[in-house]
């Protein structure tokens, strides 16, 4: 029996979970009280993410002997399952018996997880007492203080975290946020140089262009009077569009700027060029040649941007279609009302606290002489039929194939609603009307100082008194929209 344990531990350590629990239920099948077995068949369950089995096996194991180190592994199955109340419920009891480094990280980890902040905050600074070097509490200690909405903390507890670990690239990034929220884009822009988005743009542009990425350099700094820059998206179409402000500057000191936005903007940014070639996101057979390449987020860090060198041309550096606006307003604006266009969802792929449930807009269509109109597309869209119960809401959003069709339909608004999405960002670039609604825990961009907006003259901000209050944003809207109408 002790070979075929040895065997099966073998595996366990291999990481072969299916053999490893195959040999573990033949020893228990002999040996049905063996607890350090049904302990390691539990791990393997926890291992496969399985943790139903995985908490069935280790209590049993309990049951047996009621060993700390099955109660350590138990909580950890409750922690990496969600179950956040119930580990850090084992967890305080585990750290009066074994307060180690690691219990206390965990019972940190199951506070923070259950939204009990300050709990979590006294548990990462045990676990500091207890070892100095755990990067990963200074680094959950920076969550926390952007929580608070603390940028300056934040900062602070980044910068202990890579004194101690200073390959950690995720806390160099998030470091960045931070400071830039704080409009520290000195260091900022460089601690954002770490993004890992940007590694991801130059590695596909590789993909496509092997021999010219590889024999030609990265920007970073030369006179480009006479030579030809390549920069090419990453991240958002929010970014893109915010820093798109640059392109005068660049075209101005360059021979020539070819750039490669995603496709929904190229119609636009052709539009709106500046002497800069415009090219399709999957052109591949166009031969292209530069002397220098750039992601397109590098380029403030490179041009050396300091605090309001980042915002210049505040307002206008797009312009929309005339055609287009002419067609907007022809077939969907010929009234008399103030037209609203709002949009509620952007990308849930980073952060769902942005997103606004449709009923919270209900209140605004009791305001007389007013018109309004869906800007949403692809997910959120399916929402706006419950809009329909309330109010006469005209959808534009599907009339949008690019980001110049939402240009056109936007210079037919009298002001833009949104949630903290590219419309904002367009809108602002357009110098049009614009308010945008802030969750409480809100993008860096915005800074710490909402009274106003320092990318857009035309865009006020609304922000949540609290997490997930939408009602104090929709009631000072309300009461803001009621006195411009």
């Amino acid at each position: 029996m002790n070979e075929i344990f040895q065997e099966a531990f073998s595996k366990h350590k291999q990481g072969k979970l299916t053999d490893a629990e195959n040999l573990y239920k033949k020893i228990l099948e002999e040996n049905p009280d063996n607890a350090d077995v049904w302990d390691l068949l539990g791990l393997v369950y926890y291992q496969a993410n399985k943790f139903s089995q995985a908490e069935e096996y280790i209590k049993k194991a309990l049951e047996l002997n009621p060993r700390l180190y099955y109660l350590e592994n138990l909580a950890r199955v409750y922690l990496d399952s969600e179950k956040y109340d119930i580990a850090s419920n084992l967890y305080a009891d585990i750290v009066k018996h074994s307060p180690k480094y690691e219990n206390y990280f965990n019972l940190a980890m199951s506070y923070k997880g259950a939204h009990q902040w300050e709990k979590a905050k006294e548990a990462y600074y045990k676990s500091l007492e207890i070892n100095p070097e755990g990067y990963e509490s200074y680094f959950n200690l920076a969550y926390l203080a952007m929580n608070d909405n603390n940028p300056q903390e934040a900062i602070n507890c980044y910068n202990k975290a890579l004194a101690i670990n200073p390959e950690d690239w995720e806390s160099m990034y998030f470091l960045s946020l931070a400071q830039m929220q704080v409009k520290d884009y000195e260091h900022g822009l460089k601690s954002f140089e770490a993004r890992l988005c940007r590694q991801s743009a130059i590695l596909s542009q590789e993909k496509i262009y092997p021999n010219l990425m590889k024999s030609q350099p990265l920007w970073q700094g030369e006179d480009l009077k006479d030579k030809i820059l390549f920069t090419y998206y990453e991240a958002g179409y929010g970014d893109m569009l915010m820093l798109y402000r640059f392109m005068p500057t660049l075209t101005k000191m360059c021979k020539k700027v070819i750039i490669k936005p995603q496709k929904e903007l190229a119609p636009l940014f052709r539009e709106n060029s500046y002497g800069a070639e415009v090219i399709e996101i999957f052109d591949f057979e166009k031969e292209i040649y530069f002397d220098y390449h750039i992601p397109f987020l590098s380029i403030p860090y490179v041009l050396g941007c300091k605090a309001e060198d980042m915002f210049i041309h505040h307002e206008g550096y797009l312009k929309a279609n005339p055609p287009k606006i002419k067609y907007y307003k022809e077939k969907f604006c010929q009234n008399d009302k103030f037209k609203i266009g709002i949009k509620w969802q952007g990308n849930t792929h980073y952060d769902r606290e942005r997103v606004i449930d449709v009923k919270d807009f209900f209140p605004l269509f009791e305001l007389p002489n007013t018109q309004f109109y869906s800007f949403q597309t692809l997910d959120g869209s399916e929402e706006i039929e419950k809009l329909k119960e309330k109010t006469n809401i005209i959808n534009l959003g599907e009339t949008f194939s690019n980001f110049s069709d939402t240009a056109g339909a936007i210079e037919n608004m009298n002001l833009i609603i949104s949630n903290d999405t590219s419309l904002v960002h367009l809108a602002g670039a357009l110098g049009k009307q614009c308010w945008v609604l802030l969750p409480y825990i809100y993008n860096w961009r915005w800074h710490t100082d909402l009274s106003k907006c320092d990318w857009y003259d035309s865009v006020k901000i609304y922000r949540q008194k609290d997490h997930g209050d939408w009602d104090s944003v929709f009631t000072k809207v309300k009461k803001d929209l009621s006195e411009i109408i």
